[in-house]
C-alpha cells in the first residue's frame, strides 16, 4: 500500500529548488518513492516447511519458492477479508422468484446472447453428450461458461500459486492490515476479521496443495498456471481441489484439463449433478444448485436468465 499524497511544494518552488538545494531534491525523490505502491516481501520459510512436513519434496519446494516469479501479494487476502467484514455474516437468500432487476446486465445484451448461441451450435455434440450423461441442459452449462469466463475468453492472468501461497501465509491479521482501507477493521470487528483470516488461510493452504498435486500429476510447471484473483482456473473457473472432486477427462487424453472445452463442459455438468441437479429438478432447487457453484444471488439470477434466453423464452420454466 502506498501513500497517495503529492509532495507539498508548488511547481515554481520545485523548479527553483533543483538548482539551489540538494536536500530539496532528495526530499522530492522521497516523496515520489512514497507516492507509488510499495513492493511487499515475505518470509516463505514457514509455508515451505509446512509443505515439506505434509510430504512434499523439500528440494523441489525450496527451489520453487526461490524462483523470481514467486511474489507475496498481501492485497489478495486484504481484499477478501475486507469484503467479509463488510458483509458482517450476512448471507444472501437463494429463495424467491427470479428478479430480472438483479442480474449482471452486460450478459443480457443481445450480441452477447448471440455469441453464446453460436457457441452452443459449435459445441452441440459435446453439450448433448454432457446433457445425456449428467442431466444438465446445455444452455445452463453455456450460461455458466459465459458468466465465468466469457466462453473461455477471459480465464484470468494471475499466477495462481502466488495468490494461494500469499493467502496461506496470511493467517495473522497484522500481516495484511496495512493493505486494508481505513475504518474497515474497527476494534469491535478485529476478532471477527482475525477468525476469518485464519479460516481463509487454511482454505488457501489446502487449495495450494491441490494446485501442486494437479501440476505434478499433469506435468505442468505450477507457476505457469494462470487464473482468477482467488485462484480459480480454467474455462469453468474451478478451484484446484474441485478439479479432483468434479473434473472430467472428457477428451480421454489422460488428464483433466479445465482449459479445454470438452473437459470444462463435462466438469461443470458433473459439478451440478453432484450438487443435486437432475432431470426433474424444479426452478427453486435449480437456484440452490447454482448457488453452490457461486454464492451470489445475482449470479444465480443471471445464469437462469441467460439460460432462459438461450432456450428461447425469457420466462421459460422447463
Amino acid at each position: 500500500m502506498g501513500v497517495s499524497g503529492e509532495c507539498p511544494y508548488s511547481k515554481k518552488e520545485r523548479i527553483a529548488g533543483y538548482g539551489a538545494s540538494w536536500w530539496l531534491w532528495l526530499f522530492l525523490i522521497f516523496c515520489i518513492q512514497w507516492s507509488v505502491p510499495r513492493i511487499a516481501s515475505a518470509n516463505w520459510q514457514p509455508l515451505a516447511e509446512r509443505l515439506v512436513a505434509d510430504g512434499y519434496n523439500e528440494q523441489t519446494i525450496r527451489m520453487l519458492f526461490s524462483r523470481p516469479e514467486v511474489r507475496f501479494e498481501p492485497t489478495v487476502m486484504a481484499g477478501k477479508i475486507a469484503g467479509i467484514v463488510r458483509s458482517q455474516l450476512s448471507r444472501p437468500s437463494v429463495s424467491g422468484p427470479l428478479d430480472h432487476n438483479g442480474v449482471y446486465r452486460s450478459f443480457m445484451n443481445e450480441r452477447v446472447i448471440a455469441r453464446a448461441r453460436s457457441y452452443m451450435r459449435e459445441n452441440r455434440a459435446i453439450l448433448e453428450e454432457a446433457s445425456a450423461g449428467y442431466g444438465v441442459p446445455g444452455e445452463v452449462v453455456v450460461s455458466i461458461l459465459l458468466v465465468e469466463t466469457r466462453l473461455g475468453r477471459s480465464t484470468g492472468g494471475a499466477i495462481v500459486f502466488n495468490r494461494l501461497a500469499s493467502m496461506a501465509l496470511s493467517a495473522n491479521l497484522e500481516t495484511i492490515k496495512p493493505y486494508i482501507g481505513r475504518g474497515i477493521i474497527t476494534a469491535d470487528r478485529e476478532d471477527y476479521a482475525q477468525t476469518w483470516c485464519r479460516k481463509k488461510s487454511d482454505w488457501a493452504y489446502n487449495e495450494l496443495k491441490a494446485l501442486l498435486n494437479y501440476a505434478g500429476k499433469s506435468g505442468i510447471d505450477p507457476l505457469d498456471i494462470k487464473g482468477s484473483i482467488y485462484g480459480a482456473i480454467g474455462l469453468c473457473q474451478f478451484m484446484p481441489s474441485n478439479i479432483f472432486s468434479f473434473g472430467i477427462d472428457a477428451d480421454n487424453d489422460g488428464r483433466v484439463d479445465p482449459f479445454v472445452t470438452p473437459d470444462a463442459i463435462h466438469s461443470i455438468a458433473n459439478y451440478l449433478r453432484q450438487h443435486g441437479w437432475n432431470s426433474h429438478i424444479g426452478r427453486e432447487d435449480r437456484r440452490k444448485v447454482i448457488f453452490a457453484y457461486n454464492n451470489s444471488t445475482v449470479y444465480v439470477n443471471t445464469i437462469l436468465a441467460v439460460a432462459d434466453k438461450l432456450r428461447g423464452g425469457a420466462h421459460a420454466k422447463r
